[in-house]
């Protein structure tokens, strides 16, 4: 990836940022959300989520790692716990659910993980996938995944932004709309 100094601006509520620009492949550029250390920004983010969840909401289910601050923001604000799906086994997770899905990040096939002692938190329950940006759709596909092997409903599907084309995600409720940047 490379930066040639250029932002792309966002609002959330009252909270603006610029974003840098990165070129991910010959003439084309996305801005580069990264919300981890910005607690306005997640703060603000879960607020606004919060008001748009379903009151049937039983459980939060968020991937690692960027999005783990919001899930947990949100947490609080809807009183509802989160499950936390990793993207590495570690040795003390047993019996864990596991589906593959292709990675943007590595264009290489990722394993996501929900660990076997949050899988009564979501077996069965309705839960909402919530993730910090939706680009290709593979990880919310492998949450889905996932859900479905814990026999739970998704009941929701969020994000603070999607990117690329916006009909790809009329089924997501997201607080904005990042653009592919193409020379």
């Amino acid at each position: 990836m490379s930066y040639d100094g250029r932002v792309f601006t966002v609002q959330l509520g009252s909270v603006m940022r610029k974003l840098p620009l990165f070129e991910v492949a010959p003439g084309v550029k996305i801005a580069i959300f990264n919300m981890l250390g910005d607690t306005e920004v997640v703060e603000t983010a879960a607020a606004m989520l919060a008001a748009r969840l379903p009151t049937h909401a039983e459980v939060l289910v968020v991937p690692e790692v960027k999005a783990v601050p919001l899930a947990h923001a949100l947490s609080v604000a809807s009183r509802l716990p989160y499950v936390v799906v990793r993207k590495v086994r570690k040795p003390y997770m047993v019996n864990c659910l596991e589906t593959e899905v292709l990675s943007i990040t590595t264009g290489a096939p990722q394993t996501l993980f929900v660990d076997g002692k949050d899988v009564p938190l979501v077996r069965d329950k309705q839960v909402v996938l919530v993730d910090d940006v939706i680009s290709t759709g593979s990880t919310i596909r492998g949450l889905r995944q996932l859900m479905a092997l814990a026999n739970a409903r998704v009941v929701s599907e969020m994000a603070v932004f999607t990117e690329g084309n916006p009909e790809d995600w009329d089924d997501i409720i997201a607080l904005g709309h990042l653009p592919i940047f193409t020379d």
